[in-house]
């Protein structure tokens, strides 16, 4: 199974690794390496763009997909279209969009900011979500909200964010991990029952919940969250759209 860089260090973007597999007669198999700081997609965040660089030669990774039987665990990097593929044993040197990581980590902490508040002060589950760099939403088991509730959320949102709460990352056995009363925190889900264990993100003081995404390291580092819109999405969810500001 690759190193998973991302999650050792989410501020890395260069870093040197070896391609373990490849096709560079079917570029669309994807390449895998020993060592990678690309963050593959899931959980709502999608995955990460950037460069593999090789013997004065560049190919652009767009996209990735999940590994097969015989590497389960590892993701495939998507090179763009025509772009050359490393053969198996080059070393390359890999470099993270940063623009886009960065956004991206941003607007995944700014949800969990989002989520921690409404299971606090409603005791709401997520049904649903979606993030795009600098922009998401995240749907709740909330089948009523008090008058003038998106104001109101926005300005506890950016009181959190203000606070400048430590977010840090671990990883627990799947037995410590299922004793934490919050740990899941989307509506009718369960970390998949093969994990040994399980990585869970903290925001000291007010939310603790099972993920695997990529996060800054304090709420104050989101800078300031707008609520765009509050939508009905039937009787018993609300749909909460939320942008960097």
């Amino acid at each position: 199974m690759a190193e998973r860089l991302d999650w050792i260090d989410p501020t890395l973007r260069e870093w040197d690794c070896t391609v373990v597999w490849s096709d560079p007669a079917d570029p669309e198999a994807g390449i895998v390496l020993d060592r990678s700081a690309f963050y593959p997609g899931g959980g709502g965040q999608p995955p990460d763009h950037g460069v593999l660089l090789w013997e004065g030669v560049q190919t652009r990774i767009v996209d990735t997909r999940k590994g097969d039987a015989k590497w389960r665990g590892d993701s495939y990097l998507i090179p763009a279209p025509g772009d050359p593929v490393p053969a198996a044993g080059t070393t390359v040197r890999g470099a993270i969009d940063d623009e886009r990581r960065s956004s991206l980590m941003r607007t995944h902490s700014g949800l969990h900011i989002l989520c921690g508040t409404v299971f606090r002060d409603f005791n709401a589950m997520v049904t649903g979500g979606n993030m795009q760099p600098g922009e998401a939403r995240m749907d709740f088991n909330l089948p009523e909200v008090p008058p003038g509730f998106k104001q109101t959320l926005e300005d506890t949102v950016n009181a959190e964010i203000a606070a400048d709460r430590k977010i840090v990352a671990r990883v627990l056995p799947r037995a410590e991990a299922l004793e934490i009363p919050t740990l899941i925190r989307t509506q009718d889900a369960l970390p998949p029952i093969d994990h040994p264990e399980i990585r869970v993100i903290d925001i000291v003081g007010l939310d603790v919940q099972a993920d695997g995404g990529t996060h800054v390291a304090s709420t104050a580092q989101v800078g300031r969250i707008q609520v765009v819109k509050v939508e009905s999405k039937g009787r018993q969810n609300r749909r909460v759209r939320i942008r960097l500001a």
